[in-house]
């Protein structure tokens, strides 16, 4: 497994680089097969400390996100959360054989909870304009995120608003 541990306003000391890769590689034991890459940022504000994980197996993608006034309290979080996903989406993981993801079988199920389903499907028609464009559109609209055609690259994006305020922008990549 390939573990990347980096730091943003945080120095990464070697004991907690070492505490971070061995919580981490415990995800492991979840996929039989396959490559298994991980992406952990370790940051820090304001006193906080978070743990923001990603977890690539084949084509698909985890992420787990905790903080906390301790950062080893926010690495054990994270792990959790990941594990929980996994436990909760076994099946439709499994169903993905085409990634070359298979997750173990002796993994002691989560209870069973109920799953959301779609409940209303909306059609629009999607507008050329531009990022800046875009996120106005979202804030007189209300919304926390807004789906555009970007008129720069053509493609369809998403902008949404980050808990700190500020807005993220998802690019496809094909």
């Amino acid at each position: 497994m390939q573990i990347i541990v980096k730091g943003k306003n945080i120095e990464v000391s070697e004991p907690l680089r070492q505490y971070a890769e061995k919580k981490i590689a415990k995800v492991e034991k979840f996929f039989e097969r396959g490559k298994v890459e991980a992406d952990a940022t370790l940051s820090t504000e304001r006193g906080i400390h978070a743990l923001d994980l990603t977890v690539k197996v084949g084509g698909l993608l985890l992420r787990g996100e905790e903080k906390s006034d301790d950062i080893y309290a926010a690495i054990d979080g994270a792990v959790d959360k990941i594990e929980r996903q996994v436990r909760k989406f076994k099946t439709r993981i499994n169903k993905r054989r085409t990634t070359g993801v298979v997750v173990a079988e002796n993994v002691i199920p989560e209870p069973q909870v109920e799953e959301g389903r779609i409940v209303k499907t909306k059609r629009f028609a999607i507008k050329p304009m531009s990022v800046e464009e875009a996120a106005m559109q979202m804030d007189l609209l209300g919304h926390d995120f807004y789906v555009f055609a970007n008129a720069e690259s053509e493609d369809v994006n998403v902008i949404y608003r980050r808990r700190d305020g500020n807005y993220g922008l998802i690019e496809p990549e094909f």
